[in-house]
């Protein structure tokens, strides 16, 4: 599995690129899995304007930076976007980078792992509807991080007693991998059968 953890934002002493670092670092246990680090910071893409919806746009010519980024989502076979909680929803930019997809994500499984006030679980939900849209295969497992700038350092290490917990993020982050992988062995079967 060619999995990408994506930084959804690109905001100065970001929390988020912590929780990516963890989740990357965990994901890396997996059996069979290529993890790569993708930060939205480096892919400065202008506010989407083409005039046509890029799914429908056979003369299509994104902006460099645009191709840079679509070509990198193409490469994975699944995906976690890590994400804020601004304002209820999701960062800006993610929503901008996402908005420029046109079938990278399609028939690939996409997850989140959201923090802020309540966890970014609105932010979660608003993000799952977005890659629904985007077509790719949304699994039902994410996980909500709530107070993540105490208990993450800036390496990306979970706190010894946070990561102890029986029902802490560790072990909802293990669950998620855990169903991630699982749907993309067969979501990776099932294209190369059709």
């Amino acid at each position: 599995m060619k999995l990408q953890v994506i930084i959804g934002s690109t905001r100065q002493g970001r929390i988020t690129e912590r929780l990516a670092k963890w989740v990357s670092a965990e994901a890396s246990k997996l059996e069979d899995a290529a993890v790569e680090l993708v930060d939205l910071g480096d892919y400065p893409m202008p506010f989407m304007d083409e005039a046509i919806s890029p799914r429908y746009n056979p003369n299509r010519q994104p902006h460099p930076v645009v191709e840079e980024w679509l070509s990198k989502l193409a490469e994975a076979d699944a995906y976690i976007f890590v994400t804020p909680e601004y304002n209820h929803s999701i960062s800006g930019v993610l929503k901008n980078a996402l908005d420029y997809a046109a079938f990278e994500l399609t028939r690939k499984p996409a997850t989140v792992v959201g923090h802020g006030t309540v966890g970014g679980a609105r932010a979660i939900m608003h993000l799952k509807e977005i890659l629904s849209e985007a077509q790719a295969a949304v699994t039902p497992k994410a996980v909500a991080f709530q107070g993540a700038s105490e208990k993450i350092s800036p390496e990306g290490e979970l706190a010894a007693e946070v990561k102890a917990l029986p029902y802490g993020p560790q072990k909802a982050l293990d669950s998620m991998l855990e169903e991630l992988q699982w749907y993309s062995d067969a979501l990776a079967t099932a294209r190369t059968q059709s």
